[in-house]
């Protein structure tokens, strides 16, 4: 890689030369640069245009076992010396990691293509307000006001450690969000995510979200209980992000509060995940933030459980290669699967909702939280388009309710899946998914809105 991404990579060796003359048993700097640049509307007018670039180096410094990591952003020479002195002397503080076995050596690199779209890039301010404004033109056609944001990024990615680890890589994402909101508070959403910002339809997501906020308006009061549901991809995100956190981490298995056991049944044999950051149809990225090639996993295969993911400290625990799942140090969520997929189906949009004699049509999970991380039960609420269906058919708008539900009682009920996915952010990267239809899903509570 070239430009600015060889410069993290020459930043990166000029940290991990002083944190050796410090010295450290062993080293790791990453270095993450790059641009991030927003386009916010509010009320069906943009009012905000941010910019911001920034370089950010951190040292993980190792001294037999105790660990201290610094971050700075300041890249000058007298800066980094002090990074090595202050990581030293902090690691030289704390109580040793009687676990901690090595950082990463050097290994196999997964050719990946798609990581960064120079389009993106170079996103300008005007393409973006483009973007804005097809969104405000859908909303306007529809009488509702349209809220959201417009995000491009550039990052650079570099790693070194004192081991041999050399990775670089520029990676790129654009993200839009629609929020659509009518006079009496009803609401519709939309989102999408891209490597290269030309792949997003702005004016079909605001036309998406306006249409969903024109169908609330005069949403009834049902009564909690069980209902079968289609949730749409924005909902199923949430039912991936939270599976990744609670189960599929080799820290979560470790510390014993996973619902992980390998064979084990957690799903319909519909339902098939895996975790792939090589595969172009998501966000790629060729190495993790300790500079471990990115390994495919599966993890649950037509319902069954197969693998987990993990990071060089977890995998160092069972004496196992990383999958290249590590994130930024200091790490406490332990390693995450940043880059899920799950398999599409056979079933169109219109066959999701036209076998429900009596159900509802969930838009989005909102503030949700675990109550059991071992039953994957998690509490949380709908939000931005719920609707009532009644024979196959949306009859009318409900008011929001809260749910009670085990994720995996939800994977386990999953009875059809549809055949088109999108790309979405996730609570820490991406992921891919199709709406799904499930049998039931518990309701505990109603709001007044």
């Amino acid at each position: 890689m070239s430009g600015e991404g060889s410069g993290g990579l020459a930043l990166a060796e000029q940290a991990l030369r002083h944190a050796e003359a410090a010295g450290g048993t062993q080293a790791e700097v990453l270095v993450m640069g790059g641009s991030s640049r927003l386009t916010r509307f509010a009320n069906s007018q943009i009012h905000q245009n941010v910019s911001e670039r920034n370089t950010t180096v951190s040292l993980r410094f190792v001294d037999g076992k105790r660990i201290g990591v610094v971050s700075t952003n300041r890249t000058d020479d007298g800066a980094l010396r002090a990074l090595a002195e202050n990581a030293a002397r902090i690691a030289r503080l704390l109580p040793e990691q009687p676990d901690f076995t090595s950082l990463p050596g050097p290994g196999p690199m997964p050719r990946v293509t798609g990581a960064a779209a120079t389009t993106t890039a170079t996103a300008s301010p005007e393409a973006r307000a483009e973007g804005a404004r097809a969104i405000i033109a859908a909303a306007d056609e529809r009488g509702v006001l349209a809220y959201g944001s417009f995000a491009t990024s550039l990052e650079h990615v570099a790693v070194a450690n004192s081991l041999g680890v050399r990775a670089d890589e520029q990676r790129t994402l654009a993200q839009v969000i629609v929020v659509a909101m009518g006079p009496d508070g009803e609401a519709g959403y939309a989102e999408s995510a891209a490597v290269d910002h030309t792949m997003i339809d702005a004016a079909a997501l605001g036309r998406e979200a306006a249409d969903k906020a024109k169908s609330s308006r005069g949403a009834v009061t049902v009564d909690p209980g069980d209902y079968p549901v289609v949730l749409e991809e924005y909902a199923v995100v949430d039912l991936l992000d939270m599976l990744g956190y609670l189960g599929f981490s080799a820290l979560a298995v470790q510390e014993e509060r996973s619902f992980y056991e390998p064979g084990k049944r957690v799903g319909s044999d519909l339902v098939s995940i895996r975790d792939d950051a090589t595969d172009p149809e998501g966000t790629p990225a060729a190495f993790d933030y300790e500079g471990v090639g990115k390994q495919p996993v599966t993890l649950v295969e037509r319902g069954i459980c197969r693998g987990i993911v993990y990071d060089s400290q977890t995998a160092g625990r069972e004496g196992k290669p990383s999958t290249g799942h590590g994130l930024p140090a200091p790490n406490p969520y332990g390693p995450f699967p940043l880059n899920q997929f799950m398999d599409a189906g056979d079933t169109s949009r219109e066959e999701l909702t036209g076998s429900l004699d009596r159900g509802l049509l969930v838009t989005r999970f909102h503030y949700t939280n675990p109550v059991h991380p071992k039953l994957a039960m998690v509490t949380g609420m709908t939000r931005d388009g719920l609707f009532l269906v009644e024979d196959g058919r949306v009859v009318g708008p409900v008011r929001n309710l809260r749910f009670t539900q085990s994720y995996l009682a939800a994977l386990a009920g999953v009875e059809a899946v549809g055949r088109e996915r999108k790309l979405l952010r996730g609570f820490l990267g991406s992921v891919v998914v199709p709406a799904v239809r499930i049998s039931a899903f518990t309701f505990t509570g109603a709001t007044e809105h």
